[in-house]
């Protein structure tokens, strides 16, 4: 039991739920009992000692009080036009002390995980990103293509309700093979299981039901969980990779002379893996793209998930950047250009109002560069010069409105680049840590090139990153 109890019993116990209470966001919502997040942080150190031992005799009993587990399920539309109730998020609204809990369990957990779980699932691990998962994805593609009569298929999968569908024993039986204490596995399949909710819609709420199945969405534990109890979805064949960051799943099939008979395999048998673990595909928003660049391509036969076909696209929304079927970036560009635009209206309503150079440019820092200089490393490197110019353009309107000088964003590209690759050369568990080989002693920082045929993969991240680190040596 002493094992389960450790990370809250460490040098100051009350000072680390403290502050942990500190860290909560004041805006946020109450949970059921009404318990406000400001009132929480107000009082931290008051009521750090007394929540203390409750989490600690929680833990130790492996069981989570009822009052902690009680849910106000929010229906919060996915998308502008809903169409249907799949188009609705069920969102948890919890108790912000159980939240505060959470966090210190999932702090634990990430700590002891074993450095073998699977490599390409990037979410929730020290040093991973969705950069690292749209790099690791583009390289693989990229590195493929760069050979003789080659094409990659790129499927993207969707699940219906994945958090919802989790089968809590089935979860727990995964933890303890991740080596994960079974008091603390106890403890987790009790705070899955007899959670009272109801469902809030305007001024109507529904009667209570118990619910002894499913991670919750709005639980700080949820995504951890997810990724946890999916981490045996593994590629089979060695020419497909299955890349993850929580439950957004790529499918990756690498096809030489037109053989698809490994990637079709690899798709069917996630659909029986999906169907042992209780997850459910929603053929429907499941996309697929296809990557040829062959001059004489053939007809690609469409892929068929339980009868269905998939719908081959052009573009897709992958981790949050357009990537389409020929490897460029113009629709991103043009996408993320056209947001930033539209948050320029807004910084210069705020120096109209006479805020501060210092005020315009945190404005511009927090709101136009962190839609400009998402995930950069991934894509900026293949961009055109026309992407790059209009890209440009944002930065010099709003330098001219903030009154101070912006960086550039071949600066923050070619900055981050280099933070990124030092990065994962230091961790020796990161996937693409590989990609980095020393030269010999005599040239020491220095790393060996990595051959490409094509400007694409010699404009991709990794090849990139090496040429700059090699640059500053």
């Amino acid at each position: 039991m002493h094992q389960i109890i450790i990370f809250i019993r460490k040098t100051n116990p009350q000072m680390q739920v403290s502050k942990t209470f500190k860290r909560v966001n004041p805006r946020k919502a109450a949970g059921p009992d009404g318990i406000p997040s400001r009132a929480l942080r107000a009082c931290a150190d008051q009521l750090a000692g007394v929540f203390t031992d409750i989490f600690n005799q929680s833990l130790y009993q492996s069981a989570v009080p009822t009052c902690f587990k009680r849910a106000t399920i929010v229906p919060v539309p996915k998308k502008a036009k809903v169409t249907e109730l799949n188009d609705y998020r069920p969102v948890a609204l919890t108790s912000v002390i159980m939240k505060c809990f959470e966090r210190l369990v999932k702090d634990h957990i990430t700590s002891t995980l074993p450095d073998t779980l699977d490599p390409l699932q990037f979410a929730y691990r020290p040093n991973r990103s969705t950069d690292d998962a749209i790099s690791t994805t583009l390289h693989t593609a990229l590195t493929h293509l760069d050979k003789r009569n080659t094409y990659v298929r790129m499927l993207f999968i969707d699940y219906s309700s994945a958090f919802n569908t989790i089968v809590p024993s089935k979860l727990v039986i995964k933890l303890e093979t991740l080596g994960l204490d079974p008091a603390l596995c106890n403890w987790v399949l009790d705070f899955l299981t007899g959670r009272p909710q109801v469902v809030r819609v305007g001024n109507n709420i529904s009667s209570p039901l118990i619910l002894n199945t499913g991670a919750p969405q709005g639980c700080v534990l949820s995504p951890l969980l997810y990724s946890l109890f999916t981490h045996d979805c593994v590629a089979t064949h060695a020419s497909n990779s299955i890349i993850k960051f929580a439950d957004d799943t790529t499918v990756v099939g690498l096809i030489t002379n037109n053989d698809e008979t490994a990637y079709r395999e690899e798709v069917r048998a996630l659909g029986v893996w999906c169907q042992e673990n209780n997850l459910t595909l929603n053929v429907n928003k499941t996309k697929e793209m296809i990557v040829d660049f062959r001059k004489q391509q053939r007809e690609h036969p469409p892929i068929h998930i339980d009868g269905t076909v998939v719908e081959r696209v052009a573009s897709f929304k992958f981790l949050g950047i357009h990537i389409t079927d020929k490897l460029n970036w113009s629709t991103h560009t043009d996408s993320i250009v056209k947001k930033a635009q539209q948050r320029l209206f807004n910084l210069r309503r705020l120096k109209k109002f006479g805020l501060s150079p210092k005020a315009l440019t945190n404005f511009y820092r927090c709101t136009i560069e962190s839609i400009l200089a998402g995930c950069i490393t991934a894509w900026y490197g293949n961009c055109t010069a026309l992407n790059r110019k209009a890209l440009q353009r944002v930065v010099r309107s709003a330098q001219r409105i903030t009154g101070g000088k912006l960086p550039a964003l071949q600066d923050t590209y070619t900055t981050r680049c280099h933070r990124k690759a030092i990065k994962i050369i230091k961790d020796i568990n990161h996937p693409s840590h590989c990609l980095f080989t020393p030269l010999s002693s005599r040239r020491r920082g220095q790393y060996r090139y990595i051959k490409a045929g094509t400007e694409r993969l010699k404009n991709s991240f990794y090849l990139k990153a090496i040429r700059l680190l090699n640059s500053h040596h």
